[in-house]
């Protein structure tokens, strides 16, 4: 009797995880805005309370479908955000219209405009929709590419990277040539990237690909493997082994399987501080 009466605890919990994020949150369809305050020395002053949104592994259309494109709207422009960068993986592994996708973030007004990266899913046919998709809505496509965001005589440096799988090609940072003095801000698919390389000079990376492991008990373990280094770069404010933070996100949609458990959907809103 206890064994039954633990199991159906155990379902309702994973039922209300399951549905909860697309019913109760007031972005339908995206589980949360997770906000982070980053603080550094390297930060110009005229930046102080710069606020970037990020969102990241759309597959749309997967579980984030033509219905939930309302929420994510809602989501993107409650952040308030001053930057847009996007993470990669815009279309599902079941296709979907991404000019229905792309439609959306184009209605997202940011001051310093809308900046994006490639991931794995952006193969072949895939990667040449996604580019004219981007060049059609303004949005910057960085790879292997660093651009220059200023406030007055004051700048930030913006680095992206190309498809950071293939590390023959793309092993070496942009980052390198840049000056310690200078903050950057790395955009990048997977967070497996600021591990494997030398990122030098990164003052902040932001990834995804991970989905948070999609099923994950405690925000500790998944039995999905999106990273080679297991749950260390799961989900969340991480660091590399040269203590650089890389912020990880849960994304928007779903791969493999349309499912959430524990790993709410998400954008993410950085607000950057000086010390």
């Amino acid at each position: 009797m206890k064994k039954l009466v633990w199991f159906s605890f155990l379902v309702s919990a994973v039922l209300f995880s399951s549905c909860a994020t697309a019913s109760l949150s007031k972005y339908h369809g995206i589980g949360r805005i997770k906000k982070y305050d980053i603080y550094s020395e390297q930060l110009p002053d005229s930046f102080e309370g710069f606020r970037i949104a990020f969102a990241s592994d759309f597959h749309y259309e997967s579980r984030f479908g033509k219905k939930r494109l309302p929420g994510l709207l809602k989501a993107l422009q409650a952040a308030d955000a001053d930057l847009l960068l996007l993470g990669g993986d815009y279309r599902g592994r079941n296709g979907g219209n991404l000019s229905e996708l792309f439609d959306v973030l184009y209605q997202v007004c940011v001051p310093y405009g809308t900046y994006g990266v490639m991931g794995n899913h952006e193969n072949n046919a895939n990667y040449e929709i996604v580019r004219q998709e981007m060049e059609r809505t303004g949005i910057r496509l960085l790879e292997h590419q660093v651009d220059t965001l200023w406030k007055g005589n004051q700048y930030i440096l913006l680095c992206g990277i190309r498809n950071p799988f293939d590390l023959t090609k793309n092993g070496i940072s942009p980052t390198l040539s840049l000056q310690a003095e200078d903050y950057v801000i790395m955009l990048t698919h997977t967070p497996d990237y600021v591990e494997d390389v030398d990122v030098s000079n990164t003052d902040l990376a932001l990834a995804g690909h991970t989905h948070g492991g999609q099923v994950s008990f405690f925000g500790r373990y998944t039995p999905a493997h999106f990273s080679k280094y297991g749950s260390r770069f799961l989900s969340g404010l991480k660091y590399n082994s040269a203590g650089i933070p890389v912020i990880i996100t849960n994304g928007i949609g779903t791969s493999r399987k349309d499912i959430r458990l524990f790993t709410p959907s998400e954008v993410v809103l950085v607000i950057l501080h000086k010390y």
